[in-house]
Parts: C-alpha cells; structure tokens; sequence
C-alpha cells in the first residue's frame, strides 16, 4: 500500500513493534510550497488527552494524586459544585463540566492564562451531578491538567516531558506554542492556530507519527504505566451515546476510560482517541490482538477520519502487507 486516499498528512500502522506501513502525503505548508513527510509535526489534538490520563495515573501510582478525591483541594475558591467533582469525573468526561463552545467568556483564539481559563470553567455551572452523564469537556481536561500541575509542583508541560517524552525518547514531540512544520488549513485555507500554551493537558501537543506510535505501544505494553494503571484507563468508566460509532456498525464505541475510547473496529477490539483542532484531524488507536497502532495525523480540517481509517486498519491485521 503506497497510498491513502483522502490523506493530507501523515500515518503509521505498526505491528509487533515493526513498522507496516507509513506514508505522507500533501501539502505540510502551501505558502512554502513544503510537502508532509512521515518527520512532520503536526497538532496532535485531542490525542493530547491520552498524554493526560498516562500522567494523572503516573501522579496517582506516586502517591501525588487520588483519582477518587475532589479536585476542590487544588482548585481552591471554587463554587460548591466542585466539591464533588473528582480527577476520576474530569478524565472520564462525567464531571459535567461544559464544552468549548458552551463555555461563557472564552475566545479560543486568544491567549488567555490557563488560571484565568481554570476560573471561567468553574464560575460556569456543571450541566449534570457528577458521575451521572457522559459529555464530553475539553475544558474538563484543562481542569485536570491544571490539578495536574498542583500536585506534582511544577508546570503541565514540564512534568509530562520529564516523566513520558524523555524516557519514550519522543525528541519529534514538544507541548505549547511550538510552531509545527505543517500548518493547519480548513478545505484548503489556511486556519489560525489556537494558542496551545493555555491549553494544557487537553489539546497541547505537537508531534509526528512516528512519536505517537511510540507513545501508544510503550502505554499498552506496560513499560510506561503498570498494569493496574493501564487496566484502569481502559474499562469503559462511562457509556457514551450511540452515535459515536459508524452508521453499518463497522466501528462502534463501548465506553470511555481515561483518555481513552474503548472500540471496536471491523469486529476486533481497540482503544483510541480522535483529535480535531482548527485545521487539524487525527486519531490513534492500539488493537491489542495483533499489538498494532494505527495512527494519523492531518492538517486539513475537512479530512474524513473514518475513511482514512477503514483503510488503514487492514495493515494493522495483514502480516503479509509490506513497509512503503
């Protein structure tokens, strides 16, 4: 398979620890007039959140954190709805916490101090009782990554790149406002960026395919969390509603863990995560019965994720498809 149609971007299916497929297409910068390779970085998105989960349950396995505690310890001043919202509540998407765009008083395209995001999210109240409903927060995770930040006394981003990216060895993969080599384009227009400096721990990370392939087989072959830990990320916490799978049933969502979906896609089992920033679609998944990672990363909004996935899968499952 030399090709994936519909790609603008990059993608990577590995197997067993081996690559069997990885290819690039596209434009990564039409003013440039540069091309996407498979070392492009691009605006991971929301795959940011599984990043999130591997460091909230890193802080608990230390001691650092509860999952189970409400988050009002480290968010002090908080109305008293949060009083019951746990870490557990925000991963999970159950908190009640709204999402970007039902959220009062934010202006994604301007730079705001992540404290000054942290106070807005909370002066809104929650939509549900926590742990009652799914609904998914980007916000939520911004809550967490600031919980985050609390506990381990020093900055999100400093924390996630001490504790994942330098023993991953991820030297392709960077958080906040770094500028990425492919710039994000919306039907073939240029998108302005968010400022993902005030964003972090739900949409932050900048990285090529080959890094998140790394990050996902590291996560699900226990080398990065313990088991219990990776256990714990992928039980479906919280059903989620029917439409989040496709139309014929070809992949269809059981539940959301920590950071995680958990699917199934063409009749086999996988955890995974969709991304989508302003110009920008992705989506990883691990199949533990073959221990592959599919994987895409796009900078172009419009990009049709399950398409590039129908495609994709099929490497994950072949041992006879080759590496282009």
């Amino acid at each position: 398979m030399g090709s994936i149609e519909g790609l603008r971007g990059a993608a990577i299916v590995t197997r067993a620890g081996q690559v069997a497929l990885e290819v690039a297409s596209g434009l990564a910068d039409a003013e440039a007039g540069s091309m996407c390779t498979p070392r492009t970085r691009f605006q991971i998105s929301s795959i940011s959140k599984q990043f999130a989960a591997v460091a909230a349950l890193l802080l608990a396995e230390s001691g650092a954190l509860d999952l189970a505690e409400p988050v009002a310890r480290w968010l002090p001043g908080g109305p008293p709805q949060w009083q019951r919202v746990t870490l557990h509540h925000l991963l999970t998407h159950t908190a009640g916490v709204r999402h970007w765009d039902d959220a009062p008083g934010f202006d994604l395209s301007q730079q705001m101090d992540p404290a000054r995001r942290v106070a807005l999210i909370q002066q809104a109240p929650l939509l549900t009782e926590p742990g009652t409903r799914w609904q998914y927060s980007s916000p939520g995770y911004l809550l967490a990554g600031h919980v985050m930040a609390q506990a381990s006394g020093r900055p999100y981003a400093e924390f996630l790149t001490e504790r994942v990216l330098v023993p991953l060895g991820l030297t392709e993969t960077s958080l906040g406002d770094v500028t990425p080599a492919a710039r994000g384009y919306r039907g073939g227009q240029p998108v302005t960026s968010w400022p993902l400096g005030a964003m972090p721990g739900t949409g932050d990370i900048c990285a090529t395919v080959g890094d998140v392939a790394r990050f996902e087989a590291a996560v699900f072959s226990g080398s990065l969390i313990s088991q219990s830990s990776l256990q714990a990320m992928i039980t479906p916490h919280a059903p989620v509603p029917e439409d989040q799978g496709t139309s014929d049933g070809w992949a269809t969502c059981d539940g959301y863990g920590y950071g995680q979906y958990i699917l199934r896609l063409g009749g086999h089992a996988a955890y995974g995560h969709t991304g989508d920033n302003p110009g920008y679609r992705s989506l990883a998944a691990w199949l533990p019965a073959p221990a592959a990672c599919v994987a895409f990363l796009s900078n172009e909004e419009t990009t049709d994720t399950e398409a590039l996935l129908r495609q994709l899968i099929p490497a994950a499952l072949d041992a006879g498809v080759a590496s282009s």
